[in-house]
């Protein structure tokens, strides 16, 4: 069996399952066969530009409240059954990169998502992003591998982010000329970005535009919060 056609089995038959034996929504806990009509309207797209060094990414959601649940449940709970109400905003976040890219420059690109490690394949049977583009009616296009195992980034503060996915993408062939959008879930430091895009360009490629489903809103520095704080006493 290839690992395209047991990809598709194992989400037909976790859809199938959520169907015979209705759940909760993955947004609220309300009981529902994949989301509530309040959870759907969370989910709307309000695609807006966000910064990680110097890269420029097109998110859709903020990572918080009823995005994080269901993003979350999606990825690691097996809740395939909210893939459509996600494809829907990671859609428009490609079509915000593809819009950004200069007039007459839009032709051939390719759509290219970070690999799953082995052991996340393992464990879900799937790749997230893979599947949500699928559901959009986009297709990927596998330009990277990983070249090891990396840790879960949960957890993990900006520098040991950093350190975690340096060199760790590798490209599966030359991208000489190749044009593409990079495309992920979730941007926290934007360190699987841009390690992504490092590989493409040591490859050849050229990246045009990153994309990603949501953003989790990055905190101001402790030092920044007390400076704010010493400016009022004063």
């Amino acid at each position: 069996m290839t690992r395209g056609l047991r990809k598709q089995l194992t989400i037909a038959g976790l859809d199938a399952w959520a169907t015979l034996l209705p759940t909760e929504c993955s947004g609220c806990g309300a009981l529902d066969r994949a989301l509530c009509a309040s959870c759907r309207l969370a989910l709307l797209p309000a695609v807006h530009p966000v910064t990680r060094d110097d890269a420029l990414v097109w998110a859709a959601l903020t990572y918080e409240g009823v995005a994080r649940h269901v993003i979350a449940a999606y990825k690691d709970g097996g809740r395939t059954d909210a893939a459509a109400a996600l494809a829907a905003p990671l859609r428009a976040a490609i079509v915000a990169a593809l819009a950004a890219v200069p007039s007459g420059n839009g032709g051939g690109i390719q759509l290219v998502t970070i690999p799953s490690s082995r052991l996340a394949w393992r464990l879900r049977g799937y790749h997230p992003v893979d599947a949500l583009l699928h559901r959009a009616g986009l297709h990927p296009f596998p330009a990277l591998a990983q070249r090891g195992e990396s840790v879960d980034q949960v957890g993990l503060g900006r520098e040991a982010r950093a350190a975690n996915k340096s060199n760790s993408l590798v490209a599966r062939r030359p991208l000489d000329g190749a044009r593409m959008i990079l495309v992920d879930d979730i941007v926290t430091t934007g360190a699987t970005l841009l390690e992504a895009r490092r590989a493409v360009f040591a490859a050849g490629g050229t990246v045009v535009g990153l994309a990603a489903l949501a953003e989790t809103r990055r905190l101001l520095p402790q030092y920044s919060r007390s400076a704010q704080i010493d400016q009022q006493i004063l």
